[in-house]
């Protein structure tokens, strides 16, 4: 039983100014895996002038000197490699293979990525007289999602310890085992007081003060589009700057080619990887509708060999991480049985032989019409929907129509077709043939968000541009 009742401020793990606690649930089991401190509006307020007293100095620190901090927070996470996988597993439901595989590699792959960036980052350029200085915005909050929780940490810390900002990190109350086990790896790195500090709670406790607080300059939020935009509200009268990562219904453009039923195969294990749980899972796949019946059947085939369990075990699907997300996606695969979509695989209930735990079947429907709720709906569960297209142009408007615009995906032999589509998506993101690139931006169009994520499109998001005129002596006449 895993008890973490102290907060990360100025560098100490001190007391909550006023205790109360929330037992943190283990998908798997529905038992309680632990408890933390629950933090309010005054904790936050400690947190905060840590982090504009710690800004002073690390703002004015060298390339080299950050470097080196980061070297050794790198250093620390892969000794706590295999702590940081157990964390996840238990809190949040992941199986162990994905955790050690994906999970917490991808928290580390941020960082290495992060830290070769800044070995060359430009953060002045000359402008013949005119100097452009890129300088650090300042103090952060960094409001975390549950389901990739450190690779969505690291998104934010480790681009803004690189421009020199300063922070306070709320990771997810829902699976904030990794986050507290981070916190002890920023400690033991010896980052300076104040410049990383870290505050449990859940949204109405410690995510509205943190992105209403007048002395931070910029929120950096990941999760729902509903939640989303209540930071933004929270955010707006302070004239911060908001960073948002939020939902996707995100189109899979299946080209009607030799390699089509290998293409439809590996769209449904990418939807179903982390119980679905992934804001960018390709949860619409489009294929031409004439090898609609092909598809169904390579799409039943893959989903009813995924193996679904004890994800401390050998099963490639673990649960979802709460009964409040149980509930709501077998309420949209209900949903999408009365409205008419054809269930090709899984349905409501869990899988045969467990009983306890927020198990999901592997779900797959067909024939499923734009106008459908599991079209339209992001259910962020194990649940795919296959669509018709007559043409490319159909494939394209079909795949357009969301208000979402995080990712989108084209799979197909003719790498030019496919590149022709992926220009057309209105997507931040589009992945061909299951491409991948973490120097790439990652971020959403429409209700996805703004900003970017991942590489050195992130240091941009840390950073305001001051423009100093007559910088340079004017040249003789």
């Amino acid at each position: 039983m895993r008890e973490y009742l102290k907060f990360y401020i100025d560098g100490q793990w001190v007391e909550p100014v006023e205790l109360k606690t929330l037992d943190v649930i283990n998908p798997a089991t529905e038992g309680v895996a632990g408890k933390i401190a629950l933090g309010g509006a005054a904790d936050v307020d400690k947190a905060v002038k840590a982090a504009r007293k710690a800004f002073e100095t690390w703002s004015q620190t060298s390339r080299e000197e950050r470097l080196d901090v980061m070297q050794r927070v790198l250093a620390e996470y892969q000794k706590r490699f295999g702590d940081l996988a157990t964390a996840v597993t238990e809190e949040m439901g992941a199986p162990a293979s994905l955790a050690q595989r994906a999970q917490v590699p991808a928290g580390m792959g941020h960082l290495a990525t992060a830290i070769n960036i800044l070995k060359d980052f430009k953060f002045e350029e000359d402008r013949g007289a005119t100097m452009i200085r890129k300088e650090p915005i300042g103090v952060c909050s960094f409001i975390t999602p549950w389901n990739w929780p450190l690779n969505q940490i690291m998104c934010k810390v480790a681009p803004a310890l690189a421009t020199g900002c300063t922070m306070v990190l709320k990771p997810s109350e829902v699976a904030p085992f990794s986050g507290q086990i981070f916190a002890e790896i920023m400690h033991e790195a010896g980052v300076p007081a104040g410049v990383f500090n870290m505050v449990h709670g859940d949204g109405l406790g410690v995510g509205v003060p943190l992105s209403s607080h007048p002395d931070v300059d910029m929120v950096s939020f990941t999760g729902s589009t509903r939640a989303g935009i209540e930071v933004a509200k929270n955010a707006a009268p302070t004239v911060k700057r908001v960073h948002q990562e939020l939902g996707g219904k995100s189109p899979n453009i299946v080209l009607d080619d030799d390699v089509f039923t290998k293409s439809v195969a590996a769209g449904v294990r990418h939807v179903m990887n982390n119980s679905g749980q992934s804001c960018n899972a390709p949860t619409r796949m489009l294929v031409p509708s004439k090898r609609m019946d092909e598809a169904i059947a390579v799409a039943k085939e893959t989903a009813e060999q995924i193996t679904v369990g004890d994800p401390t075990g050998n099963a490639m699907l673990g649960p979802v991480v709460s009964q409040t997300q149980f509930e709501k996606i077998q309420g949209l695969i209900q949903k999408g049985i009365d409205e008419g979509a054809t269930l090709v695989a899984g349905g409501p209930g869990r899988p045969e032989g467990l009983d306890k735990g927020y198990f999901v079947k592997p779900t797959v429907f067909a024939n499923v019409k734009p106008d459908m709720t599991i079209a339209q709906e992001e259910i962020f569960g194990p649940v795919l929907s296959i669509m018709g297209y007559e043409s490319v142009d159909d494939a394209v408007r079909i795949g357009n129509d969301t208000e979402y615009g995080l990712a989108a995906y084209v799979n197909g032999a003719d790498l030019a077709k496919a590149r022709e589509i992926a220009t057309r998506l209105r997507a931040g993101q589009v992945s061909i043939n299951g491409a991948s690139d973490m120097t790439a931006p990652f971020g959403g169009y429409k209700m996805s968000g703004n900003g970017r994520e991942w590489g050195d499109f992130a240091f941009h998001e840390f950073l305001e541009v001051k423009a100093i005129m007559g910088w340079a002596p004017k040249a003789a006449e």
